[in-house]
């Protein structure tokens, strides 16, 4: 008779082990008894299984319950209890990990939240409106050269126009925003504000607090925002009070209203005040009235209910080509509607081509990208950590554990720590969102108390979570509990492929991250050092908000210069860095008639260049010396160019119904957009319409002393208008606010996706170091060097960065010339970036995993050894 094991022990083993294992697992021990029989003997042999048996079930057999009849209920409650003690055990005892995989998952989410934030508010904009579904803002094509432009700047007949023969439209009302001076007593404010038809604040549903509207009878009347109102009469009731607006008319205020949102696009209407009012003292307004060809208003319409904005703009596409003497730059009206103004701005030859709204997707897709990051993290740790917990898989699969359950223990622990992430996450989003909103030039809050906030958060956790926790948790509950308890369980070479994919991956992103940062600031740059025509240090701006400035323009000139703090003061109609009165009335020997391209005029006074410092390439300036230059102009190169002159002085250009002569020409200068060529323009002599004063300051006076000299002239000579100024810098500066920001909210997520991929980097590293301390050991035992283990522990990363690296080059390259192709004036894709890139990020990478290589290198050889 064949001799058998000890009877007792298989019963044991038969009570203990799940029915589905409980052969495997006796084969396995029956053969091994069948080895040692044959070797050493049965006795022993029996003594053997019988102690393997018993070590085997030792430490469940303490924990098993005491009833077998224990409810389906009580059996979850204490499962789910169970996986969650568990999961704070694991948490506490690997406390590096923990950190690591809670805080990058944390910036992670906090990222993502913050993205979430800034998106809604971007796809919201102007949706406080009841209306904004029916709202439109009239817009028109012109073809001034090959391709069509387009303004949203309307002549005035047009609204009637719309008003009168158009059943599509329930409102219509003209507007034209201006900055004003404000004064009530001795305060005085310049502030933004819209010249609206009263049917305005009913397209708006504008809330008013107290008052009422202004009516149409009404021409001296005024309606403040509840922050101006405050700001002028503090607590007094501002109802029936004076204001003196632009030191020259006399209006009471009727009413206030709520200030608008800062996510629409009135943020910085302060006031509004009638458009009788604007009729009457501004004479281009007046003269403009019947005027078709005068486009420089705006046009606001409400569409009855059920028009369709496509079918309305293709009825007045050509109201004006429909009158007489159409002229040549062929206008083409359509209506922009509300939910458009702000992501869907930007138009390239008759076509709508988006706008803010490309970065309302590269946003989203940086936010979803950094969260992939953060998980990535988190399945890299949990796979790579896998082997310590393989005994645990085993012992539980052996004493009757299904894999159903396993995957749900390592799902609940990955979603406790989500949990634990996204509280943390809701704190750094608070902290951070003050900065953010800085950088953005937002006011975002964090919504506490919108359920839908607190959904998408939650169901944002818990799906990270599953995600984060899905590829352990299937890994995991997948050994084999045999080889697992006989110790033969041994990781393939395969099972860390995905493990490289994934930090390849974040590799890749990251390379891309940074190059991307890297060329966004170079554009800005390249367009910085531009060449702008002019010299803008010590250049300041004042705008002549008084008839009594205009009027005394040549004492104040004198008093200035008096001063000692100016060098040189000139004036212009518009700022120095916006483009104004564009026109196509411009002829000259050998235009075509067939051509109205566009010319930009500039209304100045004399000593202009010599204020600005613009660079004369030909001819002579505008002088007193000569009488005859009340009709002198002079063009700058692009106008030059345009014209196809060779010698363009003494030329005879007729403009305005005047015969000019060219008398010089000037290097262009930078009035617009940095990042597109200069327009064609012109300079006259032309006081009447001037409206802005250019000083330029000594600049051998301190700046604070020459300003308050500069002050007590403007004091002097209108003492109720406040002093505002603005140096051009700023002004020039402020075009590329919106880049600058860009490229600010982009490094700082691109150094977020490298912290986050640098703390799964050093987590992998602190664990192959900790995984191949045995062979450390006997390599250094066998006479390996410092150099040679780092270079051992270092090389799979460095393999990984440099095929990121080649995978991030061509994706980066291609996206970031799809970029820079918006911008006619750009930077180049030079080589020496993505060489930067890639040698900053190994070195990076080097100093993180160098860390725990030169750590595990430097330990006593002979303690590792012996404690392993």
């Amino acid at each position: 008779m064949k001799p058998l094991p000890p009877r007792w022990a298989d019963r044991l083993l038969e009570r203990f082990c799940a029915p589905h294992l409980l052969e495997e697992i006796q084969g396995d021990l029956h053969e091994r008894f069948e080895r040692r029989r044959v070797l050493f003997g049965e006795r022993a042999a029996r003594r053997q299984y019988a102690w393997e048996v018993l070590g085997f079930l030792r430490p469940f057999a303490l924990k098993r319950k005491k009833s077998v009849t224990t409810t389906t209920y009580s059996m979850s409650h204490d499962m789910i209890q169970n996986y969650f003690k568990i999961a704070f055990r694991n948490l506490a005892k690997n406390r590096v990990y923990s950190f690591i995989n809670i805080f990058g998952l944390s910036v992670g989410m906090a990222v993502a939240m913050v993205i979430g934030l800034w998106v809604y508010d971007e796809l919201s904009f102007n949706k406080q409106f009841k209306n904004h579904d029916r709202l439109a803002k009239l817009w028109q094509f012109v073809q001034f050269d090959v391709e069509k432009s387009s303004y949203d700047v309307m002549p005035i007949p047009l609204a009637e126009e719309l008003r009168s023969k158009y059943p599509d439209f329930e409102r219509v009302s003209l507007s034209v925003f201006r900055e004003i001076t404000l004064a009530a007593g001795e305060h005085k404010f310049l502030r933004k504000g819209n010249y609206v038809e009263p049917v305005f604040m009913d397209m708006l549903s504008l809330d008013i607090r107290a008052g009422s509207a202004f009516a149409a009878q009404d021409v001296h009347a005024i309606l403040l925002s509840e922050s101006l109102a405050k700001a002028i009469f503090g607590s007094k009731d501002p109802i029936e009070q004076l204001l003196e607006l632009e030191g020259k008319e006399s209006v009471k205020v009727v009413g206030v209203y709520k200030d608008f949102p800062a996510n629409t696009s009135f943020n910085e209407v302060s006031f509004l005040a009638p458009w009788n009012l604007y009729l009457a003292t501004d004479r281009n307004a007046k003269a403009n009235v019947h005027a078709w060809d005068s486009n420089s208003y705006q046009i606001f319409a409400q569409l009855k209910p059920g028009a369709d904005f496509a079918q309305v703009s293709a009825k007045i596409k050509d109201i004006r080509m429909k009158l007489d003497n159409p002229p040549g730059y062929k206008p083409e009206f359509f209506l922009h509607p509300m939910s458009k103004w702000h992501l869907f701005a930007d138009f390239k030859n008759g076509v709508n081509t988006g706008g803010l709204i490309s970065f309302v997707w590269l946003f989203g897709i940086i936010g979803v990208i950094v969260l992939l990051l953060a998980c990535i993290n988190f399945m890299n740790l949990s796979t790579a950590r896998s082997e310590k917990r393989a005994k645990e898989v085993g012992i539980r699969k052996a004493v009757g554990s299904v894999r159903s359950q396993l995957v749900a223990q390592f799902f609940s622990e990955s979603l406790l720590m989500a949990v634990l992430a996204f509280v943390l996450a809701l704190l750094l989003t608070q902290l951070a969102l003050p900065f953010f909103n800085e950088v953005a030039g937002k006011k975002m809050p964090i919504l506490w108390f919108s359920p839908w906030f607190w959904l998408c958060g939650l169901s944002f956790s818990v799906l990270t979570g599953l995600i984060a926790g899905s590829y352990p948790a299937l890994y995991l509950s997948s050994f084999q509990p045999i080889k697992v308890l006989k110790g033969t369980l041994k990781a393939s070479r395969s099972a860390a492929s995905p493990r490289r994919v994934l930090v390849g991956f974040q590799f890749m992103v990251s390379v891309t991250l940074i190059i991307g940062t890297i060329i966004v600031f170079r554009q800005i740059e390249h367009a910085k050092d531009r060449p702008v025509g002019y010299s803008r240090e010590g250049l300041m701006e004042v705008k002549m908000n008084t008839p009594k400035l205009r009027e005394g323009y040549e004492t104040v000139r004198a008093d200035l210069l008096r001063t000692g703090a100016v060098e040189e003061m000139a004036a212009s109609f518009g700022s120095l860095t916006v483009e104004n009165d564009g026109t196509v009335a411009v002829f000259w020997r050998g235009k075509s008639p067939d051509s109205s391209p566009l010319l930009m005029g500039n209304r100045v006074s004399y000593d202009f260049g010599k204020t600005v410092g613009w660079h004369l390439v030909a001819g002579r300036d505008f002088s007193r010396d000569f009488s005859t230059d009340s009709t002198a102009m002079i063009l700058n190169e692009a106008a030059v160019k345009l014209m196809g002159f060779q010698k363009p002085i003494g030329e005879r250009i007729r403009w305005n119904g005047k015969e000019c002569e060219v008398v010089g020409v000037v290097k262009d200068l930078i009035k617009e957009d940095p990042f597109k060529p200069v327009k064609p323009s012109f300079f006259v002599l032309e006081y009447q319409y001037v409206d802005v004063l250019h000083v330029r300051l000594d600049p051998q006076v301190p700046v604070s002393e020459a300003l308050a000299k500069v002050e007590q002239v403007f004091k002097v000579h209108h003492p109720a208008a406040p002093f505002e100024y603005k140096f051009v810098d700023d002004l020039y500066a402020q075009k590329f606010d919106y880049e600058v920001r860009i490229g600010k909210i982009a490094s700082v997520f691109a150094g977020l996706a490298i912290l986050i991929s640098g703390l799964g980097l050093f987590g992998l590293a602190s664990f192959m170091a900790e995984q191949r301390t045995k062979e450390i050991g006997i390599r250094k035992v066998m006479g390996a060097s410092v150099l040679a283990i780092w270079q051992l522990l270092s090389r799979e990363f460095v393999v990984l960065l440099l095929v990121a690296f080649c995978v991030a080059v061509p994706v980066a390259y291609y996206v970031l010339s799809d970029w820079l192709q918006k911008y006619e004036y750009r930077t180049e894709l030079s080589w020496w970036i993505f060489a930067a890139t890639g040698l900053g990020a190994l070195l990076v990478t080097l100093l993180t995993v160098s860390f725990q290589a030169i750590k595990v290198a430097l330990m006593n050889p002979v303690k590792t050894l012996k404690t392993e």
